[in-house]
């Protein structure tokens, strides 16, 4: 049986094709937890400001000052809400899962863009 040898060269080319990929998937995850750290960044921006989140009228955050209690405390809401799409849902419009809500429905009510929304509730799986 005859047995075949690999040279250095073809040893080199064949690592440098396995590393270009790895580096590159290396760099587009970071990429990705960036932009989902800058989104949260945003999102927080919007739930504190009182001209357009307004969260803190209503709801405690840790961070914020003059937080509302007619809300709950926002703490712990990656556990409560495991399911995106539900804080989705839940800020873009409450009344749809809970007609007697006082939330305002962000989105329904163009308050938060799409963009926006996605934003706060990135920033709400932080708590």
């Amino acid at each position: 049986m005859a047995s075949f040898r690999i040279s250095g060269k073809t040893k080199r080319r064949r690592a440098a094709g396995l590393i270009v990929p790895l580096v590159l998937l290396g760099t587009l995850a970071t990429l990705h937890g960036a932009s989902a750290g800058s989104a949260a960044t945003e999102g927080q921006k919007l739930a504190f400001d009182r001209s357009k989140g307004n969260c803190l009228t209503c709801h405690e955050i840790k961070g914020g000052t003059l937080a509302g209690s007619i809300g709950p405390a926002l703490t712990g809401i990656k556990s409560k809400y495991p399911d995106r799409n539900e804080l989705v849902a839940i800020v873009s419009d409450e009344t749809k899962r809970n007609p007697q809500t006082v939330m305002p429905p962000f989105g329904r009510n163009h308050i938060l863009t799409e963009k926006e929304i996605n934003a706060v509730v990135d920033f709400l799986q932080t708590l």
